[in-house]
């Protein structure tokens, strides 16, 4: 079996990134994947998307794998073209992990994605969204609250100083968010309590991994207990040291399967597929609030999602391999182990159907290439 793992190659892409630490990563993630799933008849082989070129669309359509595992956070260093790789797999005809377009794009569109959520009955925070420094006025929630960028993932953005008390805070914090990121803010209301995320595997059916929980240290004393970007990619930061994920111990059964629930209600909400990672915030009430639905989660084997599925009995290359495997049952309805050749899935190219082949004349079109994406 031929396996192609697409991943993003941008983290230095930009001068000014603030998202450089989460796109490097990926490429980490890559390297894994290849080396647990390289093992006798199947070869998993890295094949990088730069910048904003499609030049791995030809890479593609000449190696013809039977499966590409969709790493792809960004492009061009934008997140908001994470869902434009879906997409173009979609066109080639080759099947891929993960959640489709749609799913990828609502899930990075935080108030749409909780539009959908409160339409679904499922419960997430009050919310407003601030397009425009005056909207920050007129924001009617109770405090405290917490301000973010509307369009991000990885935790960019958010700081210690994203919890606000008022609303004079509100407002100097959302216009940094409007200046730096150039897309409008998330105000939510802020939920104390304990960060516990459920990490989904499969499809149908469905399974919860061994939630795990964030365990806030001595840094967070007197601070929001907050997944600040520092935490999660600077390791050498004391946010980050002290704020270490391990298995979550409840003791409350009940309280467990309402998780699982608000997890899996949330993830069918976006029709998410194959894997990903829901995190909630959990009130001293004990109800759950979906904060973020994480489709395309980090899959490194010190990961939280690697960690979980290890809590469940699977090593690393296991994980990879169920992975493969449930991307391709989804894809074919049958085992992974399906061959190239008669009876393929697989449908030969037709030419006066495939927008891809004029794409550079679009592409002159639209102004040539850039960095940002407006």
């Amino acid at each position: 079996m031929h396996i192609v793992i697409l991943h993003n190659r941008d983290h230095d892409l930009l001068e000014e990134d603030p998202g450089r630490e989460a796109r490097e990563d990926v490429m980490r993630v890559a390297s894994a994947l290849s080396e647990a799933l390289t093992r006798g008849d199947t070869r998993a082989e890295p094949l990088a998307v730069e910048g904003d070129q499609l030049d791995f669309v030809d890479a593609l359509r000449r190696m013809q794998p039977d499966l590409v595992i969709n790493l792809c956070e960004s492009l061009a260093a934008d997140s908001r073209g994470e869902m434009v790789i879906p997409c173009l797999l979609d066109m080639l005809g080759i099947p891929y992990t993960g959640s489709p377009a749609l799913s990828l794009g609502l899930a990075l569109h935080k108030p749409k994605a909780k539009e959908l959520l409160r339409a679904r009955g499922v419960s997430t925070p009050p919310f407003a969204v601030v397009e425009r420094l005056e909207d920050a006025w007129t924001v009617d929630l109770p405090y405290p609250l917490i301000v973010k960028p509307a369009r991000e993932d990885a935790s960019v953005g958010v700081d210690f100083d994203s919890v606000v008390h008022d609303r004079a805070s509100l407002a100097r914090i959302a216009e940094e968010v409007l200046r730096t990121f150039e897309q409008p803010a998330l105000v939510e209301q802020f939920i104390p309590g304990r960060e516990i995320y459920v990490p989904l595997l499969g499809n149908a059916p469905r399974r919860a991994l061994p939630l795990t929980e964030i365990h806030f240290g001595k840094t967070f004393e007197n601070r929001p207990n907050i997944v600040s970007y520092k935490a999660k990619w600077e390791a050498d930061s004391p946010e980050c040291r002290d704020s270490p994920s391990g298995l979550c111990v409840l003791g409350d059964e009940a309280l467990e399967a309402r998780l699982v629930r608000t997890a899996m209600d949330a993830f069918t909400a976006l029709d998410c597929l194959d894997y990903g990672r829901v995190d909630l915030r959990v009130s001293p009430e004990g109800v759950p609030y979906v904060i973020d639905i994480n489709p395309n989660c980090d899959l490194h084997p010190s990961a939280g999602f690697a960690k979980a599925a290890a809590a469940a009995g699977m090593d690393y290359p296991t994980l990879a391999a169920r992975l493969v495997e449930i991307a391709l049952e989804r894809t074919h309805g049958n085992p992974s182990h399906r061959k190239k050749g008669p009876g393929t899935a697989r449908r030969a190219d037709q030419p006066n159907r495939n927008v891809l082949t004029g794409r550079s004349a679009v592409r002159h079109r639209a102004g040539g290439s850039r960095a940002h994406a407006e």
